[in-house]
């Protein structure tokens, strides 16, 4: 799908009154489109002559209906047209259109409910009707729309506008993913066939454009890194394992100014990341340490740092899970993606920041090499951990990760990982769990989630939560039993980020889902974005 923003449809750019939509709602309708997208609010039924209360006809739902020689009127007669927010009514063309010049085959009418746009409209409101016009579009023999909100046009609210595209865009992306398509080396025939609609513009003015543009460059940026790291997280282990990441991190050096160098076996035990080779070596398969770095930002500035569980297949190793959708571990290394995604965006919109992923990745297997129950390992960090469930196998690769990017000296890290299970029992599959001391972080991550509607959870990371991580023979415990177990997770984490400002997202419960609608969702990909333009 291509989208891209006008501002030749309006090119005034002293046009900012909220009644800008009666002055132009012509110059609309003659532009030559599939379809024309028009939002409204419940006061523009007010005096329209189509309603029983009205007398004459005034305002929008007026000029329009005029326009369109009674169209709106018999919308509304029939019963077509809806106030409650998020419903839809799709006029098409009739011959009168032709004789007042409209050019545009069909008008998609959008309802925001009791929220008015000249006082502005909240993005959560604004992406319930987002989501349903972009529905109609699909499906519907429909290849292009014009997609108008007049506040679009008022350049005091650009900020919002510009949230608006992005996740405009952003939806406009997870309806166009197929992963059949997307991937026909696979030789999988989608069941669910690619719509029609290909092409979306967002109209504006001169006002508002260089804003505007820009939000369209990083929507489709984001879009790009969210379809990434769905590929990478739909693709089946057998293909999908800790090499093939690794090469396609590095093939996006092709594409974008993205460093990537990938450190083997022997590198990562040079490094003594006794740790993470633990989880490995039950693997025929061999590790790989992935360092991403887009150099956006000015010459030493500190780097943000994100890193991504990469466990590629979870077996749960000697602690083996049980065999009931355990087809879904393939979905292990979501964290990862969801880096490799975002650094993809990053360097696709030409952030300018300074970026690193850092990505430990392996499989988890049970063999006769494979980890034991009991077994102490000592970390990168010199700590010793003994392991009392292999299953609990990303935080031993994470911790090494976590005492790695020390030498980044960075600005702040955020980790992400498909970490524990007790995560989904707290939060469901609604939020992403958020785990932090620095009350910055949280702050940012949170607004950002808004922002994207990724939405983060702050959860617990009290001292006493250690306590449960105790052990008699080594340094720290790998799990603290079930009570807690999510914060547990993170407050192990936290022992090897003592250095600089962390946070800790755990997925868990947000990066695929299962059922008849089974596939990677693509998140936090649009949280990390967000999270790194806001900064």
């Amino acid at each position: 799908m291509t989208i891209q923003f006008s501002s030749k449809i309006f090119p005034q750019a002293s046009l900012q009154s909220p009644k800008l939509l009666k002055a132009t709602l012509k110059n609309l309708l003659s532009q030559s489109t599939d379809c024309l997208v028009l939002a409204y609010s419940k006061t523009d039924f007010d005096g329209f002559a189509g309603s029983k209360t009205a007398k004459s006809k005034v305002g929008f739902f007026g000029e329009l209906d005029q326009l369109l020689g009674g169209s709106v009127s018999h919308a509304n007669v029939v019963g077509d047209l809806e106030h409650q927010q998020a419903a839809v009514c799709m006029l098409r063309s009739e011959k009168s259109w032709l004789t007042n010049g409209i050019k545009a085959k069909r008008i998609l009418l959008l309802s925001l409910g009791d929220m008015h746009l000249a006082n502005g409209c909240s993005l959560a409101s604004y992406a319930k009707v987002a989501r349903a016009g972009l529905k109609a579009l699909g499906g519907n023999s429909i290849e292009n729309a014009l997609w108008f909100v007049p506040s679009f046009v008022l350049d005091e609210k650009t900020d919002l506008i510009a949230e608006e595209v992005r996740l405009t865009i952003q939806y406009a992306g997870d309806q166009a993913y197929r992963f059949g398509v997307r991937q026909p080396a696979m030789k999988f025939k989608a069941k669910d066939k690619a719509d029609t609609f290909k092409h979306l513009i967002f109209a504006g003015n001169d006002a508002c454009a260089k804003e505007l543009k820009l939000a369209v460059e990083q929507g489709m940026a984001m879009v790009e890194g969210m379809n990434l790291a769905k590929d990478l997280g739909n693709l089946p282990p057998n293909v999908c394992n800790p090499t093939y990441l690794a090469k396609t991190a590095q093939s996006l050096t092709k594409k974008t100014s993205l460093k990537v160098e990938v450190l083997g076996l022997k590198q990562i035990q040079a490094l003594g990341m006794g740790s993470f080779l633990s989880v490995a070596q039950g693997s025929a398969t061999p590790p790989q340490f992935i360092v991403m770095r887009h150099q956006g930002g000015k010459a030493g500035e500190a780097p943000i740092v994100l890193v991504g569980k990469g466990i590629t297949f979870d077996t749960g190793g000697i602690s083996l899970k049980p065999g009931e959708a355990m087809d879904e571990m393939k979905y292990d290394m979501c964290g990862a993606a969801s880096v490799i995604g975002a650094l993809y965006s990053s360097a696709l919109m030409k952030l300018k920041k300074n970026v690193i992923g850092v990505i430990p990745t392996c499989e988890n297997m049970p063999s006769g090499q494979a980890t034991r129950p009991g077994d102490i390992v000592k970390s990168m960090s010199g700590q010793t951990i003994e392991i009392l469930n292999t299953d609990a196998e990303g935080r031993l690769i994470l911790c090494d990760a976590l005492t790695y990017v020390e030498r980044f000296k960075p600005k702040a890290v955020i980790d992400v990982a498909t970490l524990t299970g007790a995560c989904i029992i707290a939060l469901g599959h609604v939020h992403s769990g958020l785990f932090s001391d620095d009350e910055g972080l949280v702050s940012a991550l949170t607004k950002a989630g808004h922002t994207s509607l990724d939405t983060v959870w702050r959860l617990p990371l009290d001292t006493a939560y250690h306590e449960q991580l105790k052990s008699n023979f080594a340094d720290v415990a790998n799990i603290g039993g079930r009570p807690a177990g999510s914060v547990t997770a993170a407050c192990f984490l936290s022992r090897f980020t003592e250095k600089y400002k962390w946070a800790h997202l755990d997925i868990a419960g947000t990066a695929w889902k299962s059922g008849a609608a089974k596939g990677s969702t693509g998140r936090p990909v649009p949280l990390l974005v967000n999270f790194l333009l806001e900064q």
